[in-house]
C-alpha cells in the first residue's frame, strides 16, 4: 500500500499527520477487504478437491460461489449498511470480519453440500459489513477528486486476494488439504479483526466535503430515490451489474477451466495463474481508478467511457483465450480481458460516493453492490455452470468452454449501458 502516499504528495507539514492517519486507515481497511476476497477465490481453486470428496455438479458449484454466497451478502448489505450510516463504521467493519472469519473456518468441518451452502450463508451475511461501511470511512478521508483513485487502491484487495487465495489454495490442497485451508484463512481473520478497531480512528462525515454533513442518516427510500432522480446513478446500477455478472462469471470459472478443460496442472495454478490474476485484476482496477481521477478533472464523462473502453477490449480478447487449446497460450491471452474485466469497479464505486450526501453513503454503495452480487456474484457464475451442465453430455469438459463463451453477450450490454451513462454525468455532477 505504499502506493498510497501518492495520494497526499505535496501536503504541508502540518497535514502529516492527517496524511499517515488516512493512508495508514486506507492500508488496514485493505488488509481486512484482502482477507475477505482470499476466501472468495479458495473455494474456486479448491473445487476439484471439493468435488472430489463430496461428489456435486457445476451446477451446485455455481451456486456455492455464486447464489448461496450473493443472496445473504445482498440481504444483509442493505441493513448492514444503514447501520453503517449511523453507528461507528470502524468497529462495524471489526465485527464483520469476526463474523465471517468464523463461518470461513467452520467451511473446513462440513461433510456435505448443504452443510458447505449453510456455511457460505453465513459467509456472505458477515461479508456484508465490509465493502459498503469501508468505502463510506474511505470517502471522508479523502477528498471528491482523489477517491477514485483511493477506491482503486482500496479495491486493489479483490485482485490481491485473487492471488493469495489462488496461491495459498493451490499449495493447502497439496500440502494441508482444503479442510484446513479454510481454518487457516478463518484465524487469520479472526486475529486481524481486533487491530483494525483498535488502531484505525472513526472520520469525520462529511470532513472532506464542500457542503456541510447532514446531522441525522437518510431514510432508506431517500437514498433508493437518489437513484431513480439522477439518470447517470441509473445507469450505473445496469452498466455495473452487466459488468459484474461477466467479472465474476470469469473469475470463479476460469481457474476450473484450465484445469479441467485445457488440462493445466494444479501446481502450475499457484506459479502461474495466482500471479497472473492477482497482477492483471490489480491493473485493471487501479488502472480505472487512476485514469478517471485523471481524466474526470476535464470531464465527468470518464466515469462511463472509460469503462465502456474496457468491455470493448475485453470481447474479443477473452474469445480468444477460450478458443486455443494450450493452457500455456490460453493464460497468455487471458491476461488482456482479466485486466479489463475489473476496470470498471471503481469508478462505479467513486461514481456513488461523489454523488450521493455523506450520510448516506454506506446505503448508496450497498444498493449499488447489491447489483454487484445479486446479478454479478449471484447469478454469473450459476449461468456459466448450469450452461456447462446442459452441455457436458455433449461437449464432455469442452462444456466449459462454451459456457465461458456465453456471457460475452452480457459483455456487450454492459459496454453500451456505460457508454450511455456518458450522456447524463455532465449534467448530474453540475447539480
Amino acid at each position: 500500500m505504499t502506493q498510497a502516499t501518492a495520494l497526499d504528495a505535496g501536503a504541508a507539514p502540518a497535514d502529516r499527520s492527517i496524511a499517515v492517519r488516512r493512508n495508514f486507515a486506507l492500508a488496514m481497511l485493505f488488509l481486512v477487504g484482502t482477507i475477505n476476497f482470499v476466501d472468495r477465490q479458495l473455494l474456486s481453486v479448491l473445487v476439484e478437491p471439493i468435488r472430489a470428496d463430496m461428489q456435486f455438479s457445476d451446477t451446485q458449484f455455481g451456486l456455492l460461489t455464486g447464489l448461496a454466497f450473493a443472496l445473504f451478502y445482498a440481504a444483509m448489505g442493505v441493513p448492514v449498511a444503514m447501520i453503517a450510516d449511523r453507528w461507528n463504521r470502524v468497529k462495524l467493519i471489526g465485527i464483520a470480519c469476526v463474523v465471517w472469519s468464523g463461518f470461513t473456518a467452520a467451511c473446513g468441518m462440513v461433510s456435505n453440500f448443504w452443510q458447505l451452502a449453510l456455511m457460505r450463508f453465513g459467509v456472505g451475511a458477515g461479508e456484508a459489513g465490509g465493502t459498503a461501511p469501508s468505502l463510506s470511512v474511505i470517502a471522508d478521508y479523502y477528498p471528491p477528486d482523489r477517491r477514485p483513485l483511493a477506491i482503486g487502491l482500496f479495491t486493489l484487495n479483490g485482485p490481491f486476494g485473487v492471488f493469495v487465495g489462488a496461491a495459498f489454495g493451490a499449495w493447502a490442497a497439496a500440502n494441508i488439504g482444503w479442510r484446513n485451508a479454510f481454518l487457516v484463512i478463518g484465524v487469520v481473520g479472526v486475529l486481524v479483526a481486533p487491530l483494525l478497531i483498535w488502531l484505525v480512528r472513526e472520520p469525520a462525515r462529511g470532513a472532506m466535503d464542500k457542503q456541510q454533513a447532514a446531522d441525522e442518516a437518510l431514510p432508506f427510500r431517500q437514498s433508493l430515490a437518489m437513484f431513480v432522480r439522477r439518470r447517470s446513478l441509473r445507469m450505473v446500477m445496469v452498466g455495473s451489474g452487466l459488468a459484474a455478472f461477466v467479472s465474476y462469471g470469469m473469475l470463479n470459472w476460469i481457474p476450473a477451466f484450465l484445469m479441467r478443460t485445457q488440462g493445466m496442472p494444479l501446481d502450475a495454478m499457484a506459479t502461474w495463474f495466482a500471479p497472473a490474476a492477482g497482477i492483471t485484476f490489480g491493473i485493471g482496477i487501479l488502472g480505472g481508478g487512476w485514469l478517471v481521477s485523471h481524466v474526470a478533472k476535464r470531464s465527468p464523462r470518464a466515469y462511463g467511457s472509460i469503462p465502456a473502453l474496457a468491455t470493448a477490449v475485453l470481447i474479443p480478447s477473452f474469445a480468444a483465450a477460450l478458443l486455443v487449446d494450450s493452457w500455456q497460450v490460453s493464460l497468455a491471452l487471458m491476461l488482456i480481458p482479466m485486466a479489463a474485466c475489473t476496470a470498471y469497479v471503481a469508478p462505479a464505486l467513486a461514481l456513488v460516493q461523489n454523488l450521493t450526501p455523506p450520510r448516506s453513503r454506506a446505503t448508496a454503495a450497498a444498493v449499488l453492490m447489491l447489483m454487484f452480487n445479486i446479478v454479478g456474484l449471484g447469478l454469473g457464475p450459476l449461468f456459466i455452470g448450469v450452461v456447462s451442465d446442459h452441455l457436458k453430455p455433449v461437449y464432455g469438459d469442452e462444456s466449459l468452454r462454451w459456457a465461458l463463451l456465453a456471457i460475452l453477450p452480457f459483455a456487450v450490454a454492459a459496454g453500451l449501458a456505460q457508454f450511455a451513462m456518458t450522456r447524463h454525468l455532465d449534467q448530474d455532477f453540475a447539480e
